[in-house]
């Protein structure tokens, strides 16, 4: 099938690379013109393992083009799948500029049927006002289906994610849209999900929202542990074998951050106080998320008699490993609250090299590491994982290194004459 992605973005790069690789004829555009022109000569505007020599071979083949012409786009391919960014403003709010841009340019050039699927994530009935946007600009009911198809990926996984994803929501009032969306995804192994516009909508927030609430949950049950003696990871093996619960995401740290968690708790809550629900549970999350960096940070400072005054280095600036996504990552806000508490801070990380805050990089980490008082691990890179601690030990002036994403070994940090200090670990 033809189809035009309308964003080269993260979500709209990994979908053009998929759909490509299943054989469909891929136009992407995008409106940042040295964007398009990185993606010409071959690179990816960002790092995801796996991604750019994807994008790389089907270029090639020819299954897949990179340009700027939204209007030629618009106008030849008969699905539109749209992947634009939708990021909070400051009341929680959804801003929907990009995705609005796009509507109008839809309804100035539509002149034949147009399957539009909205990958982006939109707070619950947008895309059912998107369908009467272009019905009050004149468009025929009949020239357009609307159908909302959520990613479900994560960042850093997110080609594996494509190719192996537990399920495809669907959801429209079209069965025929229903059918052909079905097409497009039918060489992947995975159930579908028919539902509504804000049925689909909603299962995207619902996903994210549980997800980060076991991510506080575990973090909240951390600071217990840590009271009482007690190893989380003892705690968490042990629930994750239920299968009412599930291992995964009940590995304590810093908490979570990127561009979804965050972003769609605070959309999930600002449309439910719209229809005037309280969401408790929300907030709490939030919450505990919000204080979990204190919580580390006020244990360093007990540990190293006090923070003013000295350097301190944090190993990983992004949120998670195998990105380069520094947006809403803890790490950055730990570093922030350093330099609060009158830190100087040095900082390594293997894809980020600049920040707006006022903190030295290093080239290397072991050069990170060079007389400061205490090591902190934000981001669990496997090279942080399991370093060369004799190294690390004789670069340190101090001697403690605080396990911000409970990946360290402690015996090994001990064994290298480190001291090694977690949060819950016994």
């Amino acid at each position: 099938m033809d189809i035009c992605i309308v964003g080269a973005g993260y979500v709209g790069l990994t979908t053009a690379a998929l759909l490509a690789e299943l054989g469909h004829s891929i136009h992407c555009i995008d409106k940042d013109i040295s964007k398009i022109k990185l993606l010409n000569e071959g690179k990816s505007p960002i790092h995801e393992p796996g991604l750019e020599e994807l994008l790389r071979k089907n270029q090639q083949n020819g299954k897949l083009i990179f340009s700027d012409d939204r209007e030629a786009c618009f106008l030849n391919a008969p699905i539109l799948l749209i992947a634009v960014g939708t990021p909070s403003k400051p009341n929680g709010d959804t801003k929907l500029t990009a995705l609005k841009s796009v509507f109008e340019q839809i309804s100035r050039n539509i002149s034949s049927h147009k399957l539009i699927i909205i990958k982006s994530t939109v707070p619950p009935s947008t895309n059912e006002w998107l369908h009467q946007y272009l019905i009050k600009s004149g468009v025929d009911a009949t020239l357009f289906d609307i159908v909302s198809n959520p990613e479900f990926l994560r960042e850093g996984s997110a080609v594996y994610d494509s190719f192996h994803p537990d399920k495809i929501v669907i959801g429209s009032s079209s069965a025929s849209a229903i059918e052909t969306v079905k097409k497009i995804y039918e060489k992947l192994n995975a159930p579908f999900i028919e539902t509504s516009l804000t049925g689909a909508e909603l299962m995207k927030y619902a996903s994210n929202a549980f997800l980060a609430t076991k991510i506080s949950f575990i973090n909240e049950f951390s600071r217990i542990c840590d009271q009482y003696g007690v190893d989380i990871n003892e705690i968490s093996t042990s629930i994750g074998m239920d299968p009412r619960i599930g291992p995964h995401f009940l590995q304590s740290g810093l908490g979570y951050g990127g561009s979804c968690f965050p972003k769609d708790l605070d959309a999930l809550g600002y449309a439910a106080r719209k229809r005037r629900i309280k969401t408790d549970i929300l907030r709490a999350v939030k919450k505990v998320n919000e204080d979990q960096v204190d919580y580390y940070i006020n244990k360093l400072d007990k540990e190293i008699h006090g923070l003013k005054g000295k350097q301190i280095t944090v190993w990983g600036l992004t949120f998670k490993p195998n990105t380069d996504d520094t947006r809403e990552s803890q790490s950055v806000k730990l570093c922030e609250k350093l330099l609060q508490r009158g830190c100087s801070v040095v900082t390594y990380d293997p894809k980020v090299q600049t920040s707006r805050l006022p903190i030295e990089f290093a080239t290397n980490m072991y050069q990170a590491a060079k007389y400061s008082h205490a090591l902190i691990v934000a981001t669990d890179w496997q090279q942080f994982t399991s370093p060369d601690w004799l190294k690390v030990k004789k670069a340190m002036i101090g001697n403690t290194i605080l396990d911000g994403r409970n990946c360290l070994d402690r015996a090994e940090v001990n064994a290298a004459g480190l001291n090694y200090v977690g949060v819950g670990r016994s």
